[in-house]
């Protein structure tokens, strides 16, 4: 208690001195949280009359990296503060990722800080906080806390949830991980740091933003990517913050989704060039317009686009191909869809009639060759749509494809898959990847999941599996926007390892990074009219399987 009176003394004083100095800009100002930690802080100010509108960012990526960003928001009648997050090259504290930015162990650096903000004469009243990525996600950790300061925000490819973009499915995120902490030179107990919670345990469910939506009370535009790290976070904060939020959240979140990686506003993603995919029919993915509306009151119209605005994908090179097109919608799901298995059968095709017998397939899983990841969401690896085939004749992967289409299928929403299993160790991973195969051969990867079969109950509990019982494995694949095109077949894979995307399971069903040895896995999927393993695709209601 007394640490936390003395930092705002702290926090006076120093609103006090700036108002001493006159209004000029100030570097590596040092703010004092409340538990007395001091975060170093840039602040830009207009060379006219106060008070002004203010921006607010937060970055573990070195606020000297952002001055031009300081200096347009001066030239457009903000003040802007820049801060180094906690622990992060000028400012104090232990150099662990995220961990001041949120609402826990009496470290609110975000709330603070806005605290502070709020308190200068320069400022006057209206705060707003943008930002992508790790700026995103501190900024989505701030909204979580409920300040009353927060008037609105821009998050582009951000998380609440970061345990779901880290171990998606309970499989750490390996090259994700390790590589972003050591590039970016985090203490070298970060990794450590998360690992030690595999599960989705209490650390993880206190650090959850995607839990605390009803404290979230600002409008925010939302901006992410199928093919990016954190796909499915954006829409799941989007869709929490537009209906369940605040008063000054609920009904006023605005989403954008196009077919990108971790980047935005891209044309070619992975091997794929797709049509228009930079220019989305909208106006609000402009942070300085957002703001100019909000935090000014210009009315300038982005209050009255469309809700969401996305992209949905389809056959390139082909002429008159659907799909490939912006779409608006006021709600996600966009449109209204049917839940349309699309079953496996055991002689590698797939279809949409349930299987009328039994059988199974096994594969032999070996984690010291795992399946090589080929594209998907990752962020330090190559990204995006690949072809598929090199590795689609692996002895170590099930492939099931479809007879050509009829006509076109549309996909709009979450996928996920159902698979009946059994397997002869104690823990093994199982992932699921939905493909486009042309007409030509090219198979090009649409959506994909994974879980690692110890949490088939929930992510929260990890009983390990009875060698040669049946699981029933519900796996996520998360959300896309798809037409699949006439004499196109989908294609499903099932396997068990993409590395060094994902930490190769050892299946010896030792805790994580703890295993003293590796176990081959005899893996087997069942397909028959009791277990019919199969796949889940939200099919657009005026579409046809």
């Amino acid at each position: 208690m007394r640490k936390w009176a003395l930092g705002w003394v702290a926090l006076l004083t120093t609103a006090l001195l700036l108002s001493q100095v006159g209004q000029e800009s100030r570097s590596n100002l040092q703010l004092p949280m409340r538990d007395g930690t001091l975060l170093a802080t840039d602040l830009y100010l207009p060379n006219t009359p106060p008070p002004y509108p203010v921006l607010v960012v937060r970055t573990p990526y070195n606020k000297e990296a952002l001055k031009a960003v300081g200096e347009d928001a001066v030239r457009r009648g903000y003040a802007m503060v820049i801060q180094d997050t906690r622990g992060r090259f000028a400012s104090q504290g232990q150099n662990l990722p995220f961990e001041g930015d949120g609402w826990w162990d009496n470290r609110t650096d975000g709330a603070d800080t806005l605290e502070w903000v709020a308190r200068q004469p320069w400022c006057n009243g209206k705060i707003g906080t943008l930002g992508g990525s790790a700026l995103g996600i501190n900024q989505m950790m701030l909204a979580g806390t409920g300040t009353r300061h927060l008037h609105a925000q821009h998050l582009v490819v951000a998380t609440p949830n970061l345990y779901q973009a880290l171990f998606p499915g309970g499989v750490l995120k390996k090259a994700l991980a390790e590589d972003w902490l050591r590039q970016q030179k985090f203490d070298p107990s970060a990794l450590e740091w998360w690992t030690r919670h595999p599960a989705y345990d209490g650390f993880w469910q206190a650090r959850d933003a995607t839990r605390r939506s009803a404290q979230v009370n600002a409008p925010a535009v939302h901006v992410g990517g199928y093919y990016d790290i954190f796909a499915q976070g954006t829409i799941d904060a989007f869709v929490g913050y537009q209906t369940r939020g605040g008063r000054s959240a609920r009904g006023k979140q605005k989403l954008l989704m196009g077919p990108w990686t971790h980047g935005v506003l891209q044309t070619k993603v992975g091997d794929v060039q797709f049509p228009n995919a930079d220019k989305p029919p909208c106006t609000f993915h402009d942070a300085w317009r957002w703001f100019d509306h909000h935090l000014k009151g210009e009315p300038n119209g982005v209050d009255k686009e469309p809700t969401v605005v996305y992209y949905v994908m389809g056959a390139v090179d082909e002429p008159n191909a659907p799909g490939n097109e912006w779409r608006t919608a006021e709600q996600w799901p966009p449109l209204p869809t049917r839940a349309t298995p699309l079953y496996l059968y055991a002689d590698g095709r797939a279809g949409f009639s349930q299987p009328t017998a039994g059988a199974t397939r096994t594969y032999r899983y070996d984690p010291a060759n795992p399946v090589p990841t080929l594209g998907g969401r990752e962020l330090t690896i190559p990204a995006g749509i690949k072809d598929q085939r090199p590795i689609e004749n692996r002895p170590d992967m099930l492939v099931f494809t479809t007879d050509p289409l009829s006509e076109p299928l549309e996909v709009v929403g979450r996928i996920k898959a159902v698979l009946w299993v059994s397997t002869n160790v104690p823990d093994t991973d199982f992932f699921v990847r939905l493909c486009d195969v042309y007409p030509d051969g090219r198979s090009y990867n649409i959506a994909e999941g994974v879980l690692r079969a110890r949490y088939h109950r929930s992510l929260s509990r990890e009983p390990l599996l009875q060698p040669g019982r049946l699981y029933r494995l519900e796996i996520d694949l998360w959300s896309t926007a798809m037409v699949f095109n006439k004499g196109h077949r989908l294609r499903v894979h099932i396997t068990s390892s993409s590395a060094p995307g994902y930490d190769p399971n050892p299946n010896t069903g030792e805790p994580l990074r703890q295993h003293t040895h590796t176990r081959v896995a005899l893996n087997t999927v069942h397909f028959s009219p009791r277990y019919p393993s199969q796949v889940i695709l939200p099919v657009v209601s005026s579409a046809r399987p």
